[in-house]
């Protein structure tokens, strides 16, 4: 890319050594985790469907897929679905090519059926989800007083050829929008990110929900981490049983801290609102709040690398259902994340990388660079701007080819 729209910042302390952290995580069965991975499954099954079938990836978007919960009963030993879950199936999707039509309705209420069913296998997907389906075919802004013929805004979800995809002649970002990303995680931020996998771990336990929540937040060595723990209704048959299991999890995990983090001090705070007089406990009949009218949206939840880290660069792009060829915001947290790991993995330095795109410009050559590298962890100071900027070309490189891995799941979107 072009050296003057390169930011360098060689940064004094590294995010690990800095006064505090805030640092969060939506666990996998979180209403926001869901509809993000919602989102980025219709995505790749569609861009599968037309790769294979056409030999490219169409227009598309599933980035306003939402989540919408619905009524349960929940007692111990077992509960049931009230009403049902709503799922909104929103955006936009090319609908033919070259007059063929293609499926698309069909295709994601299948892709919707089998991501409930193989998350929440208590759900009759029938029964217990309603799809709400409002995917269109409305063209973006352009081609204004061109003839139909030439006017490929309006062919743009209706292609009659290949030649009808102008990505596959330039590259070109579809918005003018960024993308962020950073490389390695400090203590504190991959502590978060283990805490689903700990308690999950070996032999997962059967009354283990999937709507874990973690908040972590560091002064000094001190970190203190609240975890959010849901328990499955049908494997809980009284209080006794479900203190026993918080307690199971809260030593399960202050085991692992003690063992993986002795350089932090970390206080462990578990289900905070949590009542065992009255009962008021965190027991589910799904292991999600998606059964007690809880919503969740594509792109209120974790960011990429599947944090909300409050120190960190941020975007609020909903990147999840975005095509994975040329959107802007998706396709820029995957390079920024190419240029942070290589900076980290060949230099030895933590990287914070924002790439910003401009509509029309091609992706290869963002408007602007911003990377901001640490110190070494054995006190070495960032290092030349031009290694940084040889990193940045290749990172860069190598988006074009990234699409397979995006499709793959190869990146944590969420």
């Amino acid at each position: 890319m072009d050296r003057n729209n390169l930011t360098y910042v060689p940064a004094q302390v590294r995010r690990e050594d800095g006064p505090f952290e805030i640092v969060e995580r939506k666990g996998h069965g979180h209403p926001d985790t869901l509809a993000d991975a919602l989102g980025t499954h219709l995505s790749a099954v569609y861009s599968r469907y037309t790769r294979d079938r056409f030999g490219a990836v169409l227009h598309h978007q599933f980035d306003k897929t939402g989540i919408f919960g619905g009524r349960v009963e929940v007692a111990f030993g077992g509960g049931r679905m009230l009403s049902p879950v709503r799922v909104l199936l929103s955006g936009r999707a090319s609908g033919s090519f070259a007059g063929e039509e293609i499926p698309v309705r069909d295709m994601l209420m299948e892709a919707v059926g089998e991501f409930f069913a193989e998350r929440f296998p208590m759900l009759d997907t029938k029964r217990d989800l309603r799809l709400l389906y409002e995917v269109s075919q409305g063209d973006s802004p352009g081609g204004v007083g061109a003839k139909d013929e030439a006017n490929v805004r309006s062919r743009w979800f209706a292609p009659q050829s290949l030649a009808d995809l102008p990505e596959l002649s330039k590259l070109a970002c579809n918005d003018t929008s960024s993308g962020c990303a950073f490389s390695p995680p400090t203590a504190t931020e991959q502590l978060v990110l283990d805490v689903e996998g700990v308690l999950a771990g070996g032999q997962r336990p059967a009354w283990l929900g999937s709507d874990i929540k973690v908040m972590a937040h560091r002064f000094g060595n001190r970190v203190d981490l609240t975890c959010a723990v849901p328990q499955l209704s049908s494997y809980v048959p009284d209080v006794a049983t479900y203190v026993a299991n918080r307690e199971a999890a809260r030593e399960t995990l202050a085991q692992y801290v003690a063992e993986r983090y002795p350089q932090l001090d970390v206080r462990l705070w578990l289900n905070t609102r949590d009542d065992e007089d009255r009962p008021e406990l965190y027991l589910t009949y799904t292991g999600s709040s998606i059964e007690t009218g809880d919503e969740g949206l594509v792109g209120r939840g974790n960011r990429y690398g599947g944090l909300i880290a409050a120190n960190r660069p941020y975007t609020m792009e909903g990147i999840s259902g975005k095509n994975p060829v040329y959107h802007t915001g998706l396709v820029y947290c995957v390079g920024a994340d190419l240029i942070a790991s290589l900076v980290h993995s060949e230099l030895g330095h933590g990287a914070e990388v924002i790439l910003v795109g401009q509509s029309g410009r091609e992706l290869v050559d963002p408007w602007a660079a911003v990377v901001r590298v640490e110190p070494a962890a054995d006190g070495r100071p960032a290092p030349d701007v031009e290694l940084v900027a040889d990193l940045v070309d290749r990172g860069l490189a190598k988006l074009p080819d990234s699409v397979e891995d995006i499709l793959a799941g190869a990146y944590r979107m969420h």
